[in-house]
């Protein structure tokens, strides 16, 4: 459960950044809109971590921090989508 939890709960905002990106890339935006989807990720992988270490701690804060592992790893795959090139129509 201690994993399982995280990983459902990573599911819908990543998913929903998966979408966007490819959308973005679909459209044919720019490089900068394309990543920013995975930026964002990140960025709030990295808050989520620190309020689990920081602030939370013990067995709850290991949680956020697992949380913040499987949303990093959907912005890698986001940073991936949208670094492929678009398909020329």
């Amino acid at each position: 459960m201690m994993f399982s939890g995280p990983l459902l709960m990573a599911l819908i905002p990543g998913i929903v950044v998966l979408i966007v990106t490819w959308w973005f890339r679909k459209k044919g935006f720019p490089f900068l809109v394309k990543m920013l989807p995975g930026i964002i990720t990140i960025i709030t992988a990295a808050i989520i971590f620190y309020i689990g270490f920081v602030q939370i701690r013990g067995f709850e804060g290991g949680v956020y921090g697992i949380l913040a592992f499987f949303l990093t790893i959907f912005a890698l795959i986001s940073f991936v989508i949208g670094k492929k090139d678009a398909v020329s129509r």
